[in-house]
């Protein structure tokens, strides 16, 4: 994708260059922010109110400070992604169960949302470029888009396993043939990268979350009934780790 400004440089892009890597770490973000998420509201007893309440104030404190940031940093990027996908589960549960309109309907509404804020994206800035990004309003917009998206993955994984009757490692197929059919679009050239990213960004989303119920739910459900606490923390680990390595090869390559 192009900036549409040769001034810039892509390094210094408020956003993670869109490799392999980023795709990896987004899909343990995604499970990080489903066990994460379930873990608040429900292994603390808090409930969906006051879990939605502690990661919605997660979430804005840290894009406060990536949006103010004049510079990409890697972790604090990648811990607001984390917000958003803790977010979005709480809202996809909160939507279906606190307000009582299902999964279904709940994906419709987010739909609608994230189409939304690409439209007025689009209307403001005139392209929808998501690497290399530079501008304060397009940055508000991305991650306006990306909270939408994660949960609208979010609702959407929960409709496939939770009313389609899909089992976890199902739902989780389902979504990474999505994925892979969304790859191999990407190599034919035949479909603008804008929206195929995201759609990916969207499909990541339930890949993930279905990845991380199959971790905690109990094994009666399918799920291997792993603790959600000890789930999230070698997630994160892991994400961290990837995280580094990625980084430091960025770094290396760049010298």
């Amino acid at each position: 994708m192009s900036s549409g400004n040769g001034i810039r440089r892509a390094d210094a892009s408020k956003v993670a260059e869109i490799t392999l890597a980023f795709w990896i770490l987004k899909i343990l973000a995604t499970t990080l922010g489903e066990t994460a998420g379930d873990y608040i509201s429900m292994s603390l007893g808090l409930g969906y109110y006051i879990g939605l309440a502690i990661t919605f104030a997660i979430l804005v404190a840290l894009l406060t400070l990536q949006v103010n940031s004049r510079t990409f940093h890697p972790l604090l990027f990648w811990l607001a992604i984390i917000a958003t996908t803790t977010v979005g589960t709480e809202i996809s549960d909160f939507m279906d169960r606190s307000l009582g309109l299902g999964y279904a309907f709940g994906s419709a509404l987010l739909v609608v949302g994230l189409l939304l804020t690409l439209v007025f994206w689009y209307m403001r800035a005139g392209d929808l470029t998501v690497y290399p990004l530079y501008r304060k309003d397009c940055e508000l917009f991305f991650w306006l888009a990306v909270l939408f998206s994660n949960s609208l993955g979010t609702a959407f994984g929960d409709f496939l396993t939770g009313d389609i009757g899909l089992t976890f490692l199902q739902g989780a197929e389902v979504t990474a043939a999505i994925i892979l059919i969304i790859g191999a679009l990407h190599y034919s050239k035949t479909v603008p990268d804008v929206l195929l990213f995201w759609i990916a960004f969207v499909f990541t989303r339930p890949f993930g979350a279905t990845f991380g119920d199959f971790l905690t739910k109990p094994t009666e459900d399918g799920g291997l009934a792993l603790p959600r606490d000890y789930a999230s923390l070698a997630t994160l680990v892991l994400l961290l780790a990837i995280l580094y390595l990625s980084t430091r090869h960025a770094t290396k390559s760049n010298k």
